[in-house]
């Protein structure tokens, strides 16, 4: 079956004597409750919902046994994903989650195989769409809401940019700043950078900015995040380039809550085309769904042995990409001394996807921070090379009026 092909048929089912609370703390029914068995499509699910403005939506790990379990109890919500991967014969449970569902509720099953055969049982049984993995996020917005609507919301959601160190000292903070700033001057988009270590960031540093307590305090209560939020508690670099960061004292013990930082990146992204997060290694290991969310993740190294080391584990870690979400390997300060030979890191990593030239203009220009840096030709050309590969512009772009840039 083509990833294009779907089940458009509404979900009979028989009306239960069940309050319909889904959960919700208002006693009202979800709009939608997804039931899956992997992080990326819990990523691309939340996404998707977050995408189409569902205020009353959850996403949780399990498959259709837990949905059932939990919703005959609990209520039902208007939309229902359920997770059928690695059950040999899905249709006696598709049967009961029709017989106790409520008959309003539309049934979207995701699996792990592409079989006609199951598309069809899938079909008589009354499931309203069926997906196999991976998930992609255009296809289900338009089954929750149509094509219209779901399509026109979706392409006004921004682009998730992680920037991650396999280790200190690779330049995974000089890239992150210096990514964000051409975004926003070279290529005026509005970007927002997020430096989310909190004790001993430099993003700040970098852009000669005062930090401010703002991000503490919208992980510490997500629902904070509006208008006024936004224009007092994000500092302003440039008209197109916001800055959310903080420098908390020691003796303030942070451990960022992943359900606050998705919940605060899904609220930045409606605001701005780019967000561009400084992540530590350290706590991004804390943060496993957050990775798996629909983005880009640059995973920054040097040439050196341990950091190519580093490389190979965090892409074990991550696994591989999904059309929702990229892992790109930036080799930062090629051919620095020190650095392995280029035959001898390709025994152990695939080659970088994107490269940074080692230069000495670069060393005396980093103490001055980032717009200093960007008069350095090796770090603005990676930038042009790296912002080229995750908006898919044009090579040539860059060279163009910036009228047209701007009204492309």
């Amino acid at each position: 079956m083509d990833e294009t092909q779907s089940i458009v048929v509404t979900t009979a089912a028989t009306a239960q004597d069940v309050p319909i609370s889904g959960a919700s703390p208002t006693g009202e029914a979800a709009t939608a409750i997804a039931y899956l068995l992997d992080a990326d499509s819990e990523g691309v699910v939340r996404n998707s919902f977050v995408d189409l403005g569902f205020t009353e939506m959850h996403v949780r790990h399990g498959g259709i046994d837990t949905a059932i379990e939990e919703l005959a109890r609990h209520g039902w919500p208007r939309f229902l994903i359920v997770d059928i991967s690695g059950i040999s014969d899905p249709l006696p449970r598709i049967n009961r989650l029709a017989e106790i569902s409520d008959p309003e509720t539309e049934v979207i099953v995701v699996g792990d195989r592409n079989d006609i055969v199951l598309y069809r049982e899938l079909k008589a049984a009354g499931v309203a769409e069926y997906f196999y993995k991976p998930l992609i996020g255009g296809l289900l917005n338009r089954a929750l809401v149509g094509d219209g609507a779901a399509i026109a919301r979706s392409s006004r959601s921004g682009k998730l940019v992680f920037v991650l160190g396999v280790r200190g000292g690779v330049g995974a903070t000089t890239i992150a700043t210096n990514l964000a700033w051409y975004f926003a001057e070279a290529r005026q988009r509005k970007v927002l950078l997020l430096d989310l270590d909190l004790h001993a960031g430099d993003a700040a540093l970098q852009f000669d900015a005062q930090p401010g307590h703002g991000l503490r305090e919208a992980l510490d209560d997500p629902r904070r995040i509006d208008e006024l939020f936004l224009e007092r508690g994000v500092v302003s670099v440039t008209s197109h380039l916001g800055l959310l960061a903080g420098l908390e004292p020691l003796s303030y013990r942070v451990a960022p809550n992943e359900d606050a930082v998705m919940q605060l990146l899904q609220k930045v992204l409606a605001h701005f085309r780019y967000v561009v997060i400084d992540l530590p290694g350290e706590i991004a290991l804390s943060l496993p769904n957050v990775l798996h969310m629909p983005s880009t993740l640059l995973l920054v190294s040097d040439g050196s042995i341990t950091a190519i080391r580093e490389v190979g584990r965090w892409r074990e870690l991550v696994g591989p990409n999904t059309p929702e979400r990229t892992l790109l390997h930036v080799l930062n300060k090629e051919n620095a001394e020190g650095a392995l030979p280029t035959e001898e890191m390709l025994r152990v990593i695939p080659a970088p996807d994107a490269a940074i030239r080692w230069d000495r203009e670069i060393m005396r220009a980093a103490a001055l921070g980032t717009k200093a840096m960007q008069k350095c030709s090796a770090v603005r050309n990676g930038m042009a090379a790296l912002s080229r590969r995750l908006s898919g512009a044009a090579a040539d772009e860059d060279d163009q009026p910036l009228w047209k840039r701007i009204f492309r």
